[in-house]
């Protein structure tokens, strides 16, 4: 797409929001929410109080994520994940379950609590890697460093620069180093961020950044687990692209995370959020081998999946426009439309 294509297609969208805003004013698009009839599986990620976008656009603020129950509770149905597969739905309604990924501490803190408030179910797609000494994801603490760290760094004598939205980009290969670690095992991640910490001590010099970075401890997953309105499910054991590392190392994080969020809840764990979506037909299989049986992506990949039960698609919610536009695109599965 050319830059005044770019252009056009962002003042279209705009002008789309804002004439969708005025209606929802006037009181003009009540019938479209209240008629709205099918599902779907919402994903959301980390929780904060503001400053959402300051590393990723995958946070959502507090207030905002708020204003979506309120609005889930007055024209949606809100069912667990169990129910879902289930289709248990209400059929006069829009039907959604909300989902969690990546295992942010915030979702302990915050999110917790609005599920009480609501009455409404939420599942919980945790990795295990407070098992292996961490307590953040490998691509979370690359995040961090990025914006903090040097305009330019030399890491296993190869040079990087920043670029386009602080990441890092080879001089020599072009290729962003997120890119270049998602294909490898959780070794060379773990390598990289003891040597990489010292070009930005965010836990020194930026405490305040927590939530954006710390993840669940086994008695916060626990706690989650024991309430009636969240349930836990697997997001792997390192965050590891699954689709991108070997088979066998795939289907033994999947083994061996079931097992660890087992131990701390002390129930089933049934479901599995593939990490970045990302699989295979191997990974599917490993992954029922495992004893998963809901299985969940963010598009099929191959034609199967659309006759897999055991296989759902999600939607995720986009950080960067409003709980009406949200709900509107959560809807029609489009935010073109």
């Amino acid at each position: 797409m050319t830059l005044p294509q770019r252009i056009h297609s962002k003042l279209s969208r705009e002008t789309k929001y804002l004439r969708r805003d005025i209606g929802h004013l006037l009181g003009f698009d009540e019938k479209f929410y209240s008629n709205a009839r099918g599902s779907r599986i919402m994903i959301y990620h980390g929780i904060c109080l503001k400053d959402h976008t300051r590393f990723n656009p995958i946070f959502l603020r507090l207030k905002t994520f708020e204003r979506h129950l309120q609005f889930y509770q007055k024209y949606f149905n809100v069912v667990s994940l169990e129910d879902f597969y289930q289709q248990r739905f209400n059929p006069d309604k829009f039907n959604i379950s909300i989902t969690f990924d990546d295992g942010y501490a915030n979702n302990h803190k915050y999110v917790l609590s609005l599920l009480h408030k609501y009455q409404l179910p939420a599942t919980f797609f945790v990795t295990a890697i407070r098992a292996t000494g961490f307590d953040i994801l490998w691509n979370d603490f690359l995040g961090i460093v990025s914006k903090y760290g040097p305009a330019k760094l030399l890491y296993k004598n190869e040079q990087f620069y920043k670029g386009p939205f602080n990441k890092y980009i080879s001089e020599s290969s072009g290729e962003g180093m997120v890119e270049m670690l998602r294909s490898g095992g959780f070794d060379i991640k773990a390598e990289m961020m003891k040597i990489l910490y010292p070009l930005a001590p965010y836990r020194e010099n930026k405490p305040n950044d927590a939530d954006y970075w710390l993840q669940m401890t086994p008695g916060q997953i626990r706690d989650l687990s024991s309430s009636p309105f969240a349930s836990i499910g697997s997001h792997g054991y390192y965050h590891n692209d699954l689709a991108r590392i070997g088979i066998d190392d795939a289907a033994q994080e999947l083994v061996r995370s079931r097992h660890y969020l087992e131990n701390i809840t002390r129930q089933p764990v049934n479901s599995l959020a593939f990490p970045y979506g990302t699989y295979t037909p191997d990974v599917v299989k490993a992954a029922k081998n495992a004893g998963y049986k809901q299985l969940l992506c963010m598009d099929f990949h191959f034609a199967e999946n659309y006759s897999d039960p055991a296989m759902k698609e999600r939607f995720t919610v986009n950080p960067l426009i409003n709980t009406l536009n949200q709900m509107h695109a959560t809807i029609t599965g489009s935010y073109e439309r």
